[in-house]
């Protein structure tokens, strides 16, 4: 099996993405089967808090996904850095 990879979002995806979240779009194989894909979602849900936002299913069979997760205070914070500033 495949990993799951970032990908550019399809279009139509950008409206209504909220600064409060954390976006990732990813892109499932045609081998990958509908009961794979929920149980590998599923478990990104329960363990890395990304919950499914929307789903697109193409004639060959992959899916493209999209997940958020709320941002953190950590997350936040890193996200107003400067660039060249190295973290602490």
């Amino acid at each position: 099996m495949t990993a799951l990879r970032p990908l550019r979002l399809p279009a139509g995806w950008e409206a209504g993405l909220s600064d409060d979240y954390e976006w990732i779009p990813l892109r499932l194989p045609p081998e990958v089967t509908r009961l794979g894909a929920s149980t590998r979602l599923s478990i990104e849900a329960e363990y890395r808090g990304w919950e499914l936002t929307r789903v697109r299913l193409y004639t060959d069979g992959s899916r493209r996904v999209l997940l958020r997760r709320k941002k953190t205070a950590v997350t936040a914070a890193s996200d107003n850095r400067c660039v060249d500033q190295p973290g602490l």
